[in-house]
């Protein structure tokens, strides 16, 4: 079903982009001013207690309180994080939660993690709302649109510091931590395009969405949608709202699979849609669409291993959980300022041959992948690197908000 040649050569390519990304944003205007640069119902606390600090420290005894993930040197503060995703029970929300829960552990810090099952914006604010008023220190939330920017600048203006990520509204007055939205859509439209045979591929590719309205997931689609507009032959429908619920989703391209019989390529911009895909593809064997999506869960992964669907863009969800915490903590302890601004937390890409990974980390091959996706200690222990050299420096890696969607 895939030319893994043409996979290769795309990979080559999008391997020498993101090594240049991440040295224009390590490397950016020093200059800028702008100081900165998808569980269950009920909270639960990810922190660890420490097994072995032979005395309290100070807050932060190098300065950023990062840690070794063994507990050690834990701090004598008691800080409480609140952690509010716009779904839970999401695989790829969980990811994100493992990484934010890895922070609080190594950092000695209570988090407290909440969000509504479906998706509602406005439930999502109130959990939010509520863990403040309960005394959370800090507070970390995606921000899936403007009907709630409001509400969570307030929380700001009452003193609580706020980092948003994974979903955002520019008019929030906070950093955020998430992908380059626009550019992991090119990104995925190239690689589908490429698979199709490039600049002369023909008939119709169609867009998914999940969530229509919510800015990430819009910018994904126009970047999907601009990369494979470079083939004049190939018609490009859509986005169309294909639900988050699962039999939902399944159920959304399963409808438009019939209406279009004859699709070429089917092309979703949330974590479901992968694996919906994969199902579609089986329960249709004689079709010839091709599925690609976002995400690499253990569901997404199992559908590209059994050759039912051909590529996912990941977003690093660890990076997405993990720093947003460690940002709070070091505005709590160390006074380090929380501006608007936009910090990349890295595309990751996969297909069968394995995944080019952000930061100049190394690649993985599709086994290695499978590993992460089931273990959030081995993800814990591959990102290391992140930890000890990244995200320490967070503050200088912030770009202005609107390079998000470039």
């Amino acid at each position: 079903m895939t030319n893994r040649n043409s996979s290769k050569r795309w990979r080559g390519i999008v391997a020498l982009f993101l090594v240049f990304a991440m040295f224009a944003a390590a490397c950016g205007d020093d200059d800028d001013d702008s100081g900165a640069a998808d569980g269950a119902d009920e909270p639960s606390d990810g922190a660890g207690d420490g097994d072995g600090a032979d005395e309290p420290s100070d807050g932060a005894d190098d300065g950023n309180g990062a840690g070794d993930g063994d507990g050690t040197d834990e701090p004598s503060d008691d800080l409480t994080i609140a952690f509010v995703t716009h779904v839970i029970g999401n695989p790829f929300i969980q990811q994100i939660i493992d990484g934010a829960e890895a922070a609080a552990s190594d950092l000695g810090v209570n988090l407290e993690v909440t969000g509504p099952a479906g998706g509602d914006a406005d439930a999502q604010l109130v959990a939010a709302q509520n863990l403040v008023a309960a005394g959370a220190d800090g507070l970390a939330m995606s921000v899936p649109g403007s009907s709630i920017a409001f509400g969570v600048n307030e929380i700001i203006d009452g003193g609580t510091p706020v980092v948003t990520f994974n979903l955002l509204d520019t008019s929030v007055e906070a950093p955020y931590v998430g992908e380059r939205s626009v550019e992991s859509g090119r990104i995925l439209g190239g690689l589908v395009l490429e698979e199709l045979g490039g600049a002369e591929a023909t008939g119709t590719a169609i867009i998914g969405n999940c969530f229509p309205g919510f800015p990430v997931l819009e910018n994904r689609a126009a970047g999907v949608e601009e990369a494979l507009r470079a083939a004049p032959g190939l018609e490009v429908l859509g986005p169309f709202d294909v639900k988050v619920e699962v039999t939902e989703n399944y159920a959304a391209w399963e409808a438009l699979l019939a209406a279009n019989p004859d699709a070429k390529a089917l092309v979703g911009l949330c974590a479901p849609d992968v694996a919906s895909l994969g199902q579609l593809k089986a329960a249709n064997p004689d079709s010839e669409f091709i599925g690609a999506g976002y995400d690499l869960t253990a569901e997404n992964l199992a559908e590209i291993e059994a050759g039912r669907a051909f590529a996912s863009v990941g977003q690093t969800p660890f990076m997405q959980g993990y720093l947003p915490v460690f940002m709070l903590v070091d505005n709590l302890r160390n006074g380090t300022p929380l501006e608007q601004g936009f910090v990349d937390a890295g595309t990751q890409v996969l297909t069968i041959d394995g995944s080019i990974e952000p930061y100049g980390l190394p690649s993985l091959s599709f086994s290695e992948v499978q590993e992460l996706a089931g273990s959030p200690e081995q993800t814990r222990e591959f990102y290391q690197t992140l930890v000890d050299n990244v995200i320490p420096t967070w503050s200088d890696l912030i770009e202005p908000i609107e390079n998000e969607a470039q």
